[in-house]
């Protein structure tokens, strides 16, 4: 009995003893499994990065110069009256988004007192005639008594042609006066002075107006033009002169609006932005032309020389486009934009010799110098 607590503490030890060795032996076994995979070396390079690229060869391009622009009309005022009065009438045709044509009555103002008014002119044109009637035979008298005494009037007075003059001038200023007061009894009938839309009725029947006020606001439907701000750059890409050229135009989506003529362009820079613009007439408009929509205008450049037409998708966010060399190597070059057209970038042909093969798509992972393995598309 007195062995039983000697021989359990020396058990204990043997199995801790045991426990430590194999321990041991897992270790050294799990570095040495490591080792053999840290070693591992492998003979052949990494395969080199495919890339697409497009080959390219230098060619006469025309340049395409395209900006935007706001269509306007050409007429677009408001009418205002020309004479004071109570608005009488007020026609259908003056009602906002009415469409007219040239010459179509609006509004009708008060005429009485301009009726008056011709009347008057018209009865003071009479009495001037009558006081001319009256100096001409004045006249006439006057050189009959000097012609039948044998003698010479000593001057004009004599012959009563001063107050003959003023009679002339009488006539004239009444048949003037008449004149004015018939175009006030005109100017009571407002009628459209071109066709278009009126966008806006600003009076209203019964109201009383004074010249100067406005009536309605009309808005060309038929006549339209733009103008359009280049940079001086793209002023050189153009085909000069250009006065009297056709300028392509497209709706925002791409659909064609027809065409513009070029009215005229340059001789000086605008204040503010610092380009030059150009105005343009819209030829025969069609129904799809509306003032106030956004337009894209082409114009017909230069033919330019020496030159590469690349994928617009080439050109990273930096502004940079990749090239492949004769070596298959990575060649990073910031391009020369001449200008774009079609999803396609017209550059000026880098220094040095082709091949030109561009990267289609270049990647973010791309270094100068870095060897790829080209894959060639259909340019």
């Amino acid at each position: 009995m007195t062995d039983t607590p000697i021989k359990a503490p020396r058990r204990q030890w043997l199995w801790i003893g045991v426990s430590l060795a194999m321990l041991v032996v897992i270790v050294v076994l799990l570095l040495e499994t490591e080792d053999t995979a840290d070693v591992t070396l492998a003979d052949a390079p990494p395969p080199a990065q495919i890339v697409t690229v497009v080959e390219v060869a230098p060619a006469e391009a025309v340049a395409t110069v395209t900006a935007f622009a706001e269509l306007r009309p050409r007429w677009d005022a408001e009418i205002r009256a020309a004479v004071s009065g109570r608005i009488t009438q007020v026609h259908d045709a003056a009602l906002a988004g009415e469409r007219v044509a040239a010459g179509t009555p609006l509004l009708s103002i008060e005429k009485t007192h301009y009726e008056a008014a011709v009347a008057a002119a018209e009865l003071a044109l009479e009495e001037a005639n009558l006081a001319l009637w009256q100096a001409e035979n004045g006249v006439a008298l006057a050189r009959g008594e000097f012609e039948r005494a044998g003698i010479s009037p000593p001057n004009e007075l004599a012959l009563r042609l001063p107050q003959l003059r003023i009679a002339e001038r009488t006539v004239a200023s009444a048949e003037a006066q008449l004149e004015a007061a018939r175009r006030q009894l005109a100017d009571t009938e407002v009628a459209a002075p071109f066709s278009g839309f009126v966008t806006r009725r600003l009076a209203s029947l019964g109201q009383t107006v004074t010249a100067g006020e406005p009536l309605v606001h009309l808005s060309d439907d038929h006549q339209f033009e733009l103008a359009v701000e280049l940079s001086q750059a793209d002023w050189a890409l153009l085909d000069h002169p250009i006065n009297g050229k056709m300028a392509a135009l497209f709706h925002r989506d791409g659909t064609s609006l027809g065409w513009a003529r070029i009215r005229q362009g340059g001789g000086f820079l605008d204040q503010q932005t610092r380009q030059l613009r150009i105005f343009l007439d819209v030829v025969a408009p069609s129904d799809g032309v509306l003032a106030g929509d956004f337009v894209r205008v082409d114009f017909a450049g230069r033919p330019i020389a020496d030159t590469l037409t690349i994928p617009e998708s080439a050109l990273t966010r930096a502004g940079h486009v990749w090239m492949v060399d004769a070596d298959d190597l990575l060649l990073r070059v910031v391009p020369d934009i001449l200008f774009r057209t079609d999803g396609t970038l017209i550059i000026a042909v880098p220094e040095g010799s082709g091949p030109w093969r561009i990267a289609m798509t270049p990647l973010a992972s791309f270094l100068p110098g870095q060897r790829v393995a080209p894959q060639r598309t259909e340019g």
